[in-house]
């Protein structure tokens, strides 16, 4: 595979004079992993270790029976009644395994990770939504719920055919069938289907997000897939025989890509770091003595996890291994950023994806110049602008130079529209070109800046406020470890900036200190945040990217007790709730138990009174 050593837009441009039908040798997930299985069938394709605590004590998987697990899980799926669209929807935590069940069912049919941490009438939808015909979940284990989860969701999913369980034994009368047991009853040189994967076969469809209304799932083809593997691997400074470690979750493209696909087209060693992955607190405390273990060139990364390591001793752990990291997955602080730098010696290489991308898009160049604070410039074969679209979302014409705009892509990694073709409104700006939903602007030499999302920007009184104009002042302070900021209601603007900081352990912060160092660091006033809540943890999503929608719930949930508490005396108690709702976005429940001789009629009227004034909606109930 050859690399492209790229420093500027130039190097990618000259890169793209041979065609990309001249540079791709594997059209489908099977054939990639299967060529790199070939370079050298003996070498470890896997190390895994099921808790941090046995880090130094891993399994290993060569190639050669990775390729023999792929192939007998697709043989085993094929025997189950699985063809090109059947679809194997997986609830597993990061074991070589899930690599078998990954790409072993793209092999058979379609595959559809899902998030393990929602909760089974959550996952029941998303299987609804797929058509799951196979479910296979992870085994009963201590500390692990997964099986009983889908205990319930098989429950719900009339049109299932069997459920395969991993580490764990089967119940072949009720349709449980042990993966374990299974697995050696196939062959593992062919498959017996004698199927033709075409390039535009759908390979896997990933849920990318939203707990309401019906699940919004990204179908992929093999050719997006078989793209995405080869124009990371050749973009990225990961070599055949070198070592990544895995510690995003296997349900997630940035996860099986970057981490997956990726390395194993080119013959490299994955570390899986722990059934948990950057979970398991054991794994990131020693995170430097694992890098020093396996001689890790990179991992990949989102930025709650640098902050994690930046606080991590090294002790006397030999780094000289680690060339880089790949960090995505929300913006990067450019304060976290020297830091973790100055911290560890290593290189950041910034970059940006998305599940409708099927995972990356741009990097910051390795031999080139890294703009901090940049997403970096469009990888080989995609492209990637900047265009000024109308209020559906439609192209009006490119922005300039700098100029903000809706963040658009365009290429072989593009999927083809949501599986629910309700969710495809306002997708696209032109034929081809995804919108991405997300706001940035492109420099004169192509690098493109996120200013942050539509849906994030906080809109007070008609002006809009980029989160990050909050956020990067207060990752400043020392002592603050993680940063958010979002909009709290407000009668009058509409909303309102509010922050939240997790601080770093032993630190200690005030609200007073917080907003009085704000008020001198943000120069725009309207952007100063009315509150700054010090929590003493940042909720996350299973990739470890801030969990904004929780925060957003939390400030609406305490502007509506602060209001309620002018009941006073005509209420013995009072609970609020805050949550999506699709049909209003965001709504609020209020429950209120009336005092002795109030009636709700009263009780309603000045509720009324108190939170009329906002615009988010609210239900009142009462209990007696």
């Amino acid at each position: 595979m050859e690399k492209a050593t790229i420093r500027a837009l130039s190097d990618i441009e000259a890169y793209e004079r041979i065609p990309l039908e001249k540079r791709l040798k594997a059209l489908n997930t099977y054939d990639v992993i299967r060529l790199g299985a070939a370079i050298n069938p003996d070498a470890p394709a896997m190390s895994f270790f099921f808790a941090g605590e046995d880090w130094a004590s891993p399994q290993v998987t060569s190639y050669r029976d990775l390729m023999a697990g792929i192939t007998r899980t697709a043989n085993l799926f094929n025997d189950m009644g699985i063809g090109k669209t059947g679809v194997i929807s997986y609830l597993l935590p990061n074991l070589p395994q899930t690599h078998f069940v990954l790409w072993g069912g793209e092999a058979a049919g379609i595959v559809n990770p899902i998030n393990y941490l929602l909760e089974p009438a959550t996952i029941a939808d998303i299987c609804r939504a797929a058509g799951t015909k196979v479910l296979v979940a992870f085994g009963d284990a201590p500390g692990w719920d997964i099986w009983q989860k889908a205990e319930a969701v098989r429950q719900e999913l009339t049109g299932l055919m069997a459920v395969v369980r991993v580490m764990g034994p089967g119940d072949e009368k009720n349709g449980i069938y042990s993966f374990e047991e299974m697995l050696p009853r196939y062959r593992d040189d062919r498959l017996d289907s004698g199927r033709v994967i075409d390039p535009e076969d759908v390979a896997s469809m990933y849920h990318t997000g939203g707990t309401t209304g019906t699940p919004k799932l990204a179908p992929h083809t093999h050719f997006n897939e078989a793209f995405m593997a080869f124009v990371t691997g050749v973009t990225t400074e990961l070599n055949t025989g070198e070592t990544t470690m895995c510690g995003l979750p296997l349900f997630h493209v940035n996860g099986t890509t970057v981490t997956g696909s990726t390395p194993f087209l080119m013959g490299a060693h994955v570390v899986l770091l722990s059934a948990r992955g950057y979970r398991d607190p054991a794994v990131m405390k020693n995170f430097y003595k694992i890098v020093e273990r396996y001689r890790a060139v990179t991992f990949s990364s989102v930025p709650t996890i640098l902050s994690v390591l930046l606080d991590t001793p090294k002790g006397e752990a030999d780094l000289s291994s680690l060339r880089y990291v790949v960090c995505g997955a929300a913006p990067l602080s450019v304060e976290l950023f020297k830091r973790f730098e100055a911290h560890s010696g290593m290189r950041i290489i910034e970059g940006y994806g998305l599940t409708e991308g099927t995972c990356v898009s741009s990097l910051n160049p390795f031999h080139g110049e890294r703009r901090v604070g940049s997403i970096g410039l469009r990888l080989p074969y995609q492209d990637m602008k900047v265009f000024i679209v109308d209020d559906e979302g439609i192209f009006v014409r490119e922005a300039g130079a700098d100029e903000i705009g809706s963040v658009c892509i365009k290429g072989p990694n593009v999927f083809k529209g949501y599986l629910d073709p309700a969710h495809n409104k306002k997708l696209w700006a032109m034929p081809g070109w995804l919108n991405t939903g997300d706001l940035g602007r492109q420099d004169k030499e192509g690098y493109i800046w996120l200013t942050g999302r539509k849906k994030e920007l906080i809109i007070r009184g008609g002006h809009n406020i980029d989160p990050a104009s909050i956020e990067e002042p207060l990752y400043r302070m020392k002592e603050v470890k993680v940063a958010a900021a979002v909009g709290s209601p407000d009668p009058y603007a509409g909303e309102v900036p509010v922050a939240y900081v997790e601080l770093k352990e032993g630190e200690s912060l005030t609200e007073e200190e917080i907003i009085s160092y704000l008020k001198k660091t943000i120069g725009e006033r309207a952007a100063v945040p009315r509150r700054a809540f010090v929590i003493p943890r940042m909720p996350l999503t299973p990739v470890g990217k801030i969990f904004k929608p929780a925060l957003r719930w939390e400030a609406t949930k305490k502007v509506y007790e602060d209001e309620l508490a002018a009941l006073k005396d005509l209420a013995q108690g009072i609970d609020v709730k805050v949550g999506e709702d699709k049909i209003h976005g965001l709504l609020v429940t209020i429950t209120i138990r009336p005092a002795p001789g109030v009636s709700e009629e009263t009780i309603t009227k000045k509720v009324k009174d108190l939170v009329g004034r906002y615009v988010v909606h609210y239900r009142l109930t009462f209990e007696k």
